[in-house]
């Protein structure tokens, strides 16, 4: 495949910037891609589980005698067999920011869905019959539902084990159901306040959501021909499975290859290392392959979650529109244990407190906190998310208050290229975070050019009224991250073939993202090739490089620069290697259409390769390559909705949806608007449809796609995505990241335009018709 060279600006490029087809788009449009379920192990025998109907309780005998009489049941775990070893099932890098909380199988159950015990039998049928075989009996304990009361005197305590604690040096306090806490100031708040022209203070509340992922999670393990434990995983994190199995298992890392097949979505879901290890225990325990298979209802039940938040903002505001003084205050529901409580709730200040750098008393305090409900983890956009729903909102109100509008309002008061903001030095995930410079910011022609596309000034404040259904315009200004400076790191390793192609080997994990494509067109941009002539292997942790996988935005930023690099380190070899061959200096040299040209002649990749493989001073053309960043350039995004609000029902229609984001240089535009219009969706589908419901006992009550909405193809509004490029110098031909940001703008937008529409604010999701009716009923009566 001959390509034109793709001008951005004044960046010429060979394979960057063109919409190349995803790589594997044949193999999964002709059903020949292989996900996990599709790997077929000879022998393989079938785990299920017996879940808690508990919210609370102690396990004080448990009886599988039963169970274990059925015809096919092979072996039993539970609380009385497994090793506790505390660990989190987060899979961060080491030593995790989360709590050592869980245990494979606990004595306590801790919300309903908790793992009792598990079964491996011949085939599902039989293992699901073996659960309702086993006898347990269970002291009923106190359970706290309500997260706003959990450290409150005389709340049930969820965890008191004084072996749960933190791998790093942070507060935890567990007597007070306290998962992680932060404390940062900017400033001197009060005082920030007290100067100000007006004060605002607004609480909101994000609720429970399902990552919704088409595959649900699986795992197949088996023991190779020399005895090695190997385990097909449908996980974002192969190397982080292989480290936090071998800490559970109690066996060496050497001892286990961890393998990524195709994965059907994960937004965070799959970050989890909730599986691997109780298949992979029962491999060991019976020498056969153990294969677990979640239903959808496994996964509502007992997988991972959006934390629930309640969102505090205090804020000051000059009469000039000059924001003086900001605060967040976020309480985080963890649920049962602590994936992630402490990073989401960081990034709930630390991805969006900088965006209003001008404010110059600034605070953000969080806690999370233990209750017993389903387990939070994380989502796409890991507390951002949360947070923008609440200051999004805040900022209009603002605005409104001031008689601004609010695109000069933002324009006011967002951070601009060549400026930074304290918060990103004091607030990190985990630890503090680092000083930053932004150097790349497109946001100002985001709001240009969104504006122009939704036709903001002829719709805004003008209540057009359309067969009872009246208009209204809203939109939000958001940034994000590119990776986790100095903890994310990523690796590359490439080699030529004597028919001058590249194997690309890459721990880098694509999860329908399209990132395997993406990496090879970085690859095929530093050698100078097509990308058709790059071979990838990504995500085996006995072939590929290390990487930590995919969550926070770091594969593109992150693992792109380490393939760029690498493909350098390849170019140069070439070069010399030609530079032997023809006897002439490098400097005279050039790659074009993957070929080495000078003034008059040329060779063929083939023909260096095969000289380097064959005839002189004979090598390997090879590198590997490694990457870690500084720095977090953020990508910007504005949100514009206009919706219809009919004042008889509450029912919302979505009449246009315009994102604008800039990602820096689009690597890949169709796959980059893909994302973004897959996270729009995502978000426009947690702001108004989806919502877990329990009953009085903390069980889900809905717990399937019949009765848990989310968003389907005859859903989708008319949507328009605008890329606005420019070039972060820190990222691998001037790109950022894209994936996550555009997720954090449906919540605030839709309310900031039904705000415009109908004069009602929504201080708690979902926006369902009946709260907006009640509210439009409350306003007018």
């Amino acid at each position: 495949m001959s390509q034109k060279i793709k001008n951005l600006g004044k960046y010429k490029y060979r394979s960057v910037g063109k919409s190349v087809e995803k790589i594997d788009s044949i193999s999964l449009s002709t059903g020949k891609a292989k996900f996990f379920a599709d790997y077929i192990i000879p022998d393989t025998a079938h785990v299920k589980f017996l879940y808690s109907k508990h919210a609370h309780a102690e396990i004080l005998s448990i009886d599988t005698t039963k169970a274990e009489k059925i015809d096919g049941v092979i072996y039993i775990l539970h609380h009385e067999n497994t090793e506790q070893i505390p660990h989190t099932t987060a899979g961060q890098g080491f030593p995790e920011p989360s709590p050592y909380d869980s245990v494979m199988f606990d004595k306590t159950m801790r919300f309903v869905g908790d793992k009792v015990a598990a079964v491996l039998a011949e085939t599902p049928e039989i293992a699901e019959e073996a659960c309702n075989k086993i006898k347990v009996k269970y002291k009923i304990l106190p359970a706290l539902f309500d997260y706003e009361i959990a450290s409150d005197k005389g709340s049930p305590i969820i965890h008191c084990e004084k072996t749960k604690k933190y791998p790093i040096p942070i507060p935890y306090s567990p007597n007070l159901n306290i998962a992680a806490e932060v404390d940062i100031n900017i400033g001197n708040l009060e005082e920030g306040l007290s100067e100000s022209d007006y004060y605002f203070d607004e609480t909101f509340y994000t609720h429970y959501s399902s990552h919704a992922m088409l595959e649900p999670h699986g795992v197949i393990t088996y023991l190779d021909e020399t005895g090695r434990l190997v385990i097909i995983t449908a996980t974002q994190v192969p190397f982080h499975v292989r480290r936090i199995c071998a800490m559970v298992l109690n066996i060496p890392i050497k001892q286990i290859r961890v393998i990524k097949p195709r994965i059907g979505g994960g937004f965070g879901g799959k970050q989890e290392v909730f599986l691997e290890y109780i298949a992979a225990l029962f491999t060991l325990k019976t020498n056969r392959p153990a294969k677990i298979s979640l239903s959808r209802k496994d996964v509502f039940r007992s997988s991972r979650t959006r934390h629930p938040m309640r969102v505090n903002i205090r804020c000051g505001v000059k009469k000039n529109g000059h924001i003086n003084a900001f605060c967040i205050d976020a309480l985080m529901n963890t649920g049962a244990y602590g994936s992630h409580a402490l990073t989401v709730l960081s990034n709930a200040g630390s991805k969006v407190l900088p965006l209003i750098n001008k404010a110059e008393h600034q605070r953000f305090i969080g806690k999370s906190v233990y209750t017993n409900l389903p387990v939070g983890g994380a989502y796409r956009g890991y507390g951002a998310t949360q947070s923008y729903f609440a200051v999004g909102q805040v900022m209009d109100i603002m605005a409104r208050k001031l008689n601004i509008d609010l695109i000069e309002f933002y324009s006011q008061n967002n951070i601009k290229k060549g400026e930074t903001s304290p918060i990103f030095e004091k607030l990190g995930e985990g630890k503090e975070g680092v000083k930053m410079i932004v150097e790349s910011c497109g946001l100002e022609e985001c709001i240009k050019k969104g504006v122009e596309a939704i036709d903001w000034y002829a719709k805004r404040d003008k209540q057009i009224e359309k067969n009872n259904k009246v208009h209204g315009v809203g939109m939000v200004c958001l940034m994000q991250g590119s990776g986790i400076p100095r903890i994310d790191m990523g690796s590359a390793y490439i080699k030529m073939n004597e028919d001058g192609s590249f194997n690309l080997h890459i721990g880098a994990t694509d999860i329908g993202t399209g990132s395997d494509t993406i990496l090879a067109q970085i690859a095929a941009e530093a050698i100078g090739t097509d990308i058709d002539e790059i071979i990838v292997l990504s995500s085996d942790t006995d072939l590929t490089p290390f990487d930590v996988g995919a969550y926070a935005s770091s594969t593109t930023y992150i693992s792109g620069q380490a393939v760029r690099k690498c493909g350098l380190k390849i170019k140069k070899q070439i070069l010399e290697v030609a530079s032997e061959i023809t006897n002439q200096n490098i400097e005279e040299l050039e790659i074009l259409n993957k070929k080495v040209q000078w003034n008059n002649g040329s060779l063929d990749f083939s023909e260096i390769c095969s000289y380097a493989l064959y005839t002189n001073n004979q090598f390997q053309i090879q590198a590997t390559a490694s990457n870690i960043s500084n720095t977090s350039p953020p990508p910007f995004s504005a949100h514009f909705a206009e919706v219809a609000v009919d004042k008889e029902t509450g029912e919302i229609e979505i009449i246009k949806y315009v994102t604008t984001v800039d990602c820096g240089t689009a690597i890949n535009p169709k796959l980059a608007e893909g994302q973004v219009e897959g996270a729009v969706v995502n978000g426009i589908s947690w702001a108004l449809t989806e919502e877990y419901r329990f009953n009085k006992q903390g069980g889900m009550i809905n717990a399937d796609f019949g009765r848990y909405k989310i968003y389907t193809s005859i859903d989708i509004p008319n949507m328009e995505t605008i890329l606005i490029p420019t070039h972060e110098p820190t990222g691998p031909y001037g790109a950022k990241s894209v994936s996550e940001i555009a997720i954090n703008g449906p919540g605030p937008a839709i309310a900031n335009a039904i705000y415009d529409a109908i004069g009602v604010r929504i201080h708690s999701l979902p926006i369902k018709p009946e709260k907006i009716l009640e509210l439009y009923n409350k306003k007018n009566n």
